[in-house]
């Protein structure tokens, strides 16, 4: 039985952020990347978040909210932003909408990312 990605694209979760969190395969862009971050907040996939992050930046753990239902995920925009220490960067603005004891919330973000070895990873928000 498929079951649909929850990041928002027109794909069956294997064949989208699945390939990322479950076979790990590095995700091809920032943005990419981003829909399998969030994807992994949905499913709660704590050791794929920490992995994704930026040495520099990691927190040692990431704590989810009890009983949050995530809503949805909408890309805003996409921006390859150069170099930085000859590696590319990226950032991503999106608007990841959750529902956590009853309320729903809002988070808009535009995050950075930074590609090392091949491997695109979150590094903060700007």
């Amino acid at each position: 039985m498929a079951h649909p990605c929850p990041c928002g694209k027109p794909a069956e979760y294997a064949a989208c952020c699945g390939r990322h969190l479950d076979h790990g395969e590095p995700a091809p862009t920032a943005e990419a990347l981003m829909r399998s971050r969030y994807t992994a907040f949905v499913l709660e996939n704590e050791a794929y978040l920490l992995h994704t992050w930026q040495a520099a930046f990691r927190p040692s753990s990431v704590e989810f909210d009890a009983g949050a239902k995530w809503l949805g995920l909408d890309i805003k925009e996409f921006v390859t932003t150069g170099l930085q220490d000859g590696q590319d960067t990226a950032q991503v603005e999106f608007v990841a909408r959750v529902r956590v004891a009853g309320r729903a919330n809002r988070l808009h973000e535009r995050s950075r990312f930074v590609c090392e070895d091949g491997q695109w990873r979150y590094v903060t928000a700007v």
